[in-house]
């Protein structure tokens, strides 16, 4: 093992020395606004086309499979090529590479314009999705670069995921009013004048990459492509497991296909003189319990939604209006709970923020799962607990993993810690998922149950809540342990 692979992984701080770095977040709303556009991208472009996916369905006489590959082939190749677009940005530049995914951004927004079938639709998605990796993670590595005190970080990136939440929260109404005015590709077209606004704000508000913070090892291309077929297969397993059930064979193959490629990877990584993820920085505390901090928001967020949605909808009746206003809980809490981030960072230190923000969404899992049957008012509790956690974490956590790792691999470091959120939200919905279909005989959809298939329900329910609040703590518990290991070190 070489002498650079063995080297404590210590951020340098005299690696951006050279330059003057902001003194607060007025003197660099221009970068600011350009990195908000960016996250408001990947938050609204999903939510903001699945209120559109029945007329795009009738209008390219699309297959369910089809409008399925619309949403899904972005989230799978935005997933699965992170690390590796991660891993080249802090190779050749973070703004570079963020730069000309933006272009491209832009380019296949307005290819939308042209599209007459499914897929060429399909064809965009991919990208797209190819775009938001080249991007989303650039997004939060140059926002922790661009200012030297923690505090600003916590600031920085507080308010651009506050910006990308807002257009989660909005994007479904706001396509809704689209559509009844306009055409569906008005809403994939609106990304063109968000990618000039980040393209302004990145290009003239951040400085070009100061080359003693990038790397010069060569791109391990043979990594990249094991990477990505492993988190490719990885995200796809848990649509499988939902569509053809825990006892058929496709899932477990597609699970063997992904343990296989991972296993690959693995040895690749441990071989390689250079490699695309030095494992020895999972091993850092700081890295480690941040990873798994934030796995366990994501797999809370995944599988209490998807949950709550059907508990709501197809056990409770409620019309499809009265449910999305039953999530309110969980979206005013997420964008309201921006303010208390800050002052509560400065209060406990930002480990032990961390720590205690992945232990209310563990609490929300619990109260859902042991009393979420009794009354909405405990689901109302048990979103607003889990909201407030992961409101915290995601940007906690975050900045914890960009803190310990070499600043020469920030961008990898926030690529990885998108990578493990959305792998672990898969995996919620796939947990979830395969419980109900396991433990309910019959059409969930299905008008008219019978008293013994209510009671499957609610116990289906009841048991993918317990397994959900299992496998978080489990995430939880070995953060804390990977935290306490390194302040006893």
């Amino acid at each position: 093992m070489s002498a650079e692979r063995t080297a404590p992984i210590i951020p340098d701080p005299t690696a951006s020395s050279a330059r003057r770095t902001p003194a607060s977040l007025g003197e660099a709303w221009i970068a600011l606004a350009g990195l908000s556009a960016v996250f408001l991208f990947e938050m609204l472009d999903n939510s903001i086309l699945n209120v559109a996916l029945p007329t795009i369905g009738r209008e390219l006489h699309a297959s369910t499979t089809g409008l399925q590959w619309v949403t899904g082939a972005y989230a799978v190749v935005f997933g699965g090529s992170m690390l590796a677009f991660g891993a080249i940005a802090d190779r050749y530049g973070r703004r570079r590479v963020m730069l000309v995914g933006l272009v491209l951004l832009g380019l296949a927004s307005l290819a939308t314009a042209f599209v007459t079938t499914a897929e060429e639709l399909i064809a965009v998605r991919v990208a797209m999705g190819v775009a938001a990796a080249m991007t989303t993670p650039g997004s939060m590595a140059l926002a922790f670069r661009l200012f030297a005190a923690d505090e600003l970080r916590v600031k920085a990136m507080t308010l651009i995921s506050t910006v990308g939440l807002v257009g989660l929260a909005i994007g479904p109404t706001v396509g809704g009013l689209v559509l009844a005015v306009a055409p569906w590709q008005v809403l994939l077209l609106v990304n063109v004048p968000i990618a000039a606004l980040a393209i302004v704000g990145v290009r003239f508000g951040i400085p070009a990459d100061d080359p003693s913070g990038l790397h010069r090892d060569p791109v391990d291309f043979a990594g990249a492509a094991l990477g990505t077929v492993t988190i490719v297969l990885a995200l796809i397993a848990p649509t499988v497991f939902v569509e053809a059930g825990a006892l058929s064979w496709e899932p477990w193959v597609v699970v063997c296909l992904a343990l296989a490629s991972g296993v690959l990877f693995v040895l690749r990584e441990r071989s390689a003189r250079h490699p695309l993820l030095d494992l020895a920085l999972l091993a850092h505390p700081l890295v480690a319990s941040g990873l798994a901090f934030k796995a366990a928001a994501s797999l809370a967020t995944a599988g209490l939604a998807y949950l709550v949605t059907l508990q709501l909808q197809v056990d409770w009746g409620w019309p499809p209006a009265l449910a999305a206003v039953g999530m309110l809980p969980q979206v005013v809490v997420l964008i309201a709970g921006g303010a208390v981030i800050g002052p509560f960072v400065r209060k406990v230190g930002l480990e032990r923020a961390a720590g205690m923000s992945a232990v209310a969404v563990v609490a929300g899992l619990a109260v859902y799962a042991t009393l979420g049957r009794l009354g909405y008012v405990w689901i109302a509790l048990a979103l607003a607990l889990v909201a407030a956690g992961i409101r915290v974490v995601g940007v906690v956590a975050g900045t914890n993993v960009l803190r310990g790792l070499p600043e020469s691999r920030t961008t990898t470091g926030a690529a990885l810690t998108d990578t493990a959120s959305e792998v672990a939200s898969g995996v919620g919905l796939a947990v979830a998922g395969t419980i109900l279909a396991a433990l309910f005989v019959g059409d969930l959809a299905h008008a008219g149950w019978s008293a013994q298939q209510t009671g499957e329900f609610r116990t289906a329910v009841t048991v993918a809540g317990l397994a959900l609040t299992a496998a978080a703590g489990a995430l939880v518990a070995f953060g804390f342990v990977r935290a306490r290991r390194g302040d006893a070190g």
